[in-house]
């Protein structure tokens, strides 16, 4: 699974991607500082199974903290895209081409209203952010068109005459854009257009649409109202606004600066902070300036946005938006593996997904040689059909 953290130069991406992954990336004050994307691992928060079994959970990756497992998700921070990119401005058909690797989208922008269109720096309140949401929306629902487009314009003939299914070789068609075959049917269901509507390659209004609607099932888009910190009453009202204008819309306040500065002083050993939670414990000594710091999250950010934002969006947008759920293997008789290592993994898995789904992700030969599968807690048999429900803890049998 990947995760891309995207939108407009200048808004405080790269900051977000270092205090997501605190992996080093260029953050500076202009345009276009993340040229190459860059990847790293960010984390998803799932309460910890191991007290109810009175037992430490130790995580082959990722790790415990508090009550919580945070297991690991890829993160791609994307370079800054600007209006026109589908036409190739800035460099926007680069950026637009690393977007198709993700199964999500995190859209930075910047709350405060202190960069312009192209991403200049211009000060707080010189500029509505609401902006950025329509034109950013639009420019991937353009690269997704003139991507169906093309490719439909090169086999529709060949599909039309052999009458085959749309949305089936549509969905081929289009593999490359990380689109499935249940994301493009689901977008036809929706649209109402039929199999056999070959047609709809002369009618680019019906077109567009049908390139939004698969963009949205494939691609959702998660807000991120990012720079809180900026100043607090701009962003305030501007968020109010944001989620008025746009009330089906996920939107997520975040401060990356706060959020980086906790995770440092963290790392540290000056601060204990649990990612996601309005609180920290000061463990060292701190400078004038980390003190500074702190006063000011847990005056502003923490009192007036409940955190900082940024776990919060990682979180929503896996478990509520993606719908993935986390499971456990594990054993009636034992939770640790060969190694001794106690309930060591976790996996994440796409909603609707079924035991034989699991088996599959741990190993090809537990789904090939499947028996039966046994939910931990109850100790109940479970058929192969069953759907995995968050949190579950699993033990598959199979034969040798």
């Amino acid at each position: 699974m990947q995760i891309g953290i995207t939108g407009k130069p200048n808004v405080g991406k790269s900051t977000m991607f270092k205090a997501i992954t605190l992996q080093d990336v260029a953050i500076a004050n202009y345009p276009f500082t993340t040229i190459e994307p860059n990847k790293g691992y960010g984390y998803v928060r799932v309460e910890d199974v191991g007290p109810e079994f009175n037992v430490k959970s130790n995580p082959r990756y990722g790790f415990i903290k508090g009550k919580y497992r945070f297991v690991p998700i890829e993160i791609l921070d994307i370079a800054g895209l600007v209006p026109g990119a589908h036409e190739g401005r800035g460099l926007g058909n680069k950026f637009l081409d690393d977007v198709r690797q993700a199964d999500a989208l995190i859209h930075v922008i910047d709350i405060s209203g202190s960069t312009n269109e192209e991403g200049q720096y211009i000060g707080p309140g010189n500029y509505d952010p609401i902006k950025d949401v329509k034109w950013y929306e639009e420019e991937i629902d353009w690269w997704f068109y003139s991507v169906i487009k093309k490719n439909l314009e090169k086999n529709i003939r060949k599909i039309k005459n052999e009458h085959l299914e749309l949305d089936k070789e549509l969905a081929k068609l289009i593999s490359g854009l990380n689109v499935k075959e249940e994301h493009v049917s689901k977008a036809f269901k929706e649209l109402k257009i039929n199999q056999d509507e070959y047609d709809i390659i002369n009618d680019d209004k019906k077109l567009f649409e049908l390139a939004s609607k698969i963009r949205k099932i494939s691609k959702p888009i998660v807000i991120a109202a990012n720079r809180i910190d900026i100043n607090i009453d701009i962003a305030k009202k501007n968020l109010e606004r944001l989620k008025k204008e746009y009330p089906d819309k996920v939107i997520i306040s975040t401060s990356g600066y706060a959020e980086l500065i906790l995770k440092e002083l963290d790392k540290q050993g000056k601060i204990f902070y649990i990612p996601g939670e309005s609180y920290f414990e000061i463990k060292g000594d701190l400078n004038d300036k980390e003190k500074k710091a702190l006063e000011f999250i847990e005056n502003y950010i923490f009192k007036e946005f409940g955190s900082t934002g940024v776990q919060n969006i990682l979180d929503i947008t896996v478990f509520d938006v993606l719908k993935y759920v986390a499971v456990f293997p594990g054993g009636v008789d034992s939770l640790a593996d060969k190694e001794g290592r106690i309930l060591p993994d976790c996996f994440l898995m796409p909603p609707g997904s079924t035991v034989i789904d699991f088996a599959n992700k741990i190993h090809s030969d537990l789904a090939k040689n499947f028996v039966r599968a046994i939910d931990v807690r109850t100790r109940k048999f479970l058929g192969k059909d069953y759907i995995l429900k968050h949190r579950d803890v699993i033990q598959i049998v199979a034969n040798a």
